[in-house]
């Protein structure tokens, strides 16, 4: 309650209208991707702690969580909640172009619809009524940016993601960050934000090619991979890597100095409960949570990585 409180009369009926929407039953259903990688088993990981806290903040509520392994089986998820009979969904999309039907079938509806992380082609009101994401843009231009300031004439590589909106967003933006340096870009491949692809990745470069000096890849599970395939190849050339989500593991190394990691690109998947509270607050509070909530995009270096070490974390 949010309201100043003028005399007991007003001060009763204010309470007792807090309490009755606390009795209102809702159901938010959360469709998410299978915790295929480090960052999706960080976000399996929030969105059902979230989910706990949320059922015991408000006895009415109740929060079905379901994870899906690909787009078509996410769309038969979200189809399966919708004849749930939920009230809202917080959909991260395993892909968003090929679900987006799904979703404006369940806004068609009247439901609040939380959309977190990937947006499809045309991320308006007419698919979602709140967009909550990291700053994919920024964390390709935050991590050019890096490069090209460090080592502004390095030969570098580059491990994209998968062929999806976001993908292009951080390359975009990595372009953009080294814009005007005399950076050199040897090669772009996907690896698929996995880490054994990403080794594979690796491992090609290192044959492509006999001098790289700096790695950048889109996420910390990919970068996994290459620091596996650089320390097999034995090779010494390789200045350093560059990758981004913030996983403890990453920060940790940032935290020790590591020579081949010496800042991480911060993308949390705690975003998803971020997402699932807002929903929340929308159905019992009626706050206005409509519209974009885009988190920083913040360079982890050793002066501040340990405010983003958290041990007990799964990723």
């Amino acid at each position: 309650m949010r309201k100043l409180m003028l005399g007991l009369a007003v001060a009763a009926v204010t309470f007792a209208g807090a309490a009755h929407a606390q009795d209102k039953k809702f159901t938010i259903g959360v469709s998410i991707p299978a915790a295929d990688h480090g960052w999706t088993s960080g976000v399996v990981f929030h969105a059902e702690r979230v989910a706990k806290l949320l059922m015991a903040e408000h006895p009415g509520l109740n929060v079905i969580v379901k994870t899906s392994p690909d787009a078509a089986s996410q769309a038969n998820a979200v189809q399966d909640l919708d004849t749930q009979g939920i009230d809202a969904l917080v959909i991260l999309p395993s892909d968003p172009d090929p679900l987006v039907n799904a979703i404006k079938e369940v806004k068609g509806k009247g439901k609040f619809v939380a959309l977190v992380d990937r947006a499809p082609s045309s991320n308006d009101n007419s698919v979602r009524d709140l967009y909550v994401a990291g700053n994919n843009p920024a964390l390709g231009e935050v991590a050019g940016k890096y490069i090209a300031e460090k080592t502004p004439e390095a030969e570098v590589v580059v491990i994209r993601g998968l062929p999806i909106p976001i993908d292009q967003q951080r390359q975009d933006g990595f372009d953009k960050g080294i814009a005007g340096s005399k950076v050199k870009i040897l090669d772009r491949q996907y690896g698929n934000w996995n880490r054994d692809d990403a080794f594979k990745v690796m491992q090609d470069y290192l044959t492509k090619y006999p001098k790289i000096d700096v790695v950048w890849c889109q996420d910390d599970d990919m970068a996994v991979g290459v620091l596996q395939a650089i320390e097999q190849a034995k090779r010494t050339d390789i200045q350093y890597v560059v990758a981004g989500a913030g996983s403890k593991d990453m920060v940790k190394k940032v935290m020790d100095g590591d020579k081949l990691i010496p800042v991480d690109v911060l993308y949390p998947p705690a975003m998803v409960g971020t997402a699932m509270e807002l929903t929340a607050a929308a159905l019992y509070d009626q706050v206005p949570v409509h519209g974009s909530y885009i988190l920083d995009a913040t360079l982890v270096t050793k002066d501040n990585a340990k405010d983003f070490y958290f041990p007990d974390s799964p990723f």
